[in-house]
């Protein structure tokens, strides 16, 4: 991974909600994969949003 591609994902989990930040811990299988799916979301639309600037 870049440095740049590494500090856009950084800043997307940082602005993850607590709502996900607290059931990706959960113990719950399918409240953790939503929130894993949420999570995975927010980063590609990041990298998309990204990707459309460097054009």
């Amino acid at each position: 991974m870049t440095d740049e591609l590494t500090s856009i994902v950084l800043r997307a989990i940082e602005r993850a909600p607590q709502w996900i930040r607290r059931d990706l811990d959960s113990k719950d299988h399918v409240v953790r994969i939503q929130a894993e799916e949420s999570l995975a979301a927010m980063i590609a639309e990041v990298l998309r949003k990204a990707e459309g600037a460097a054009d």
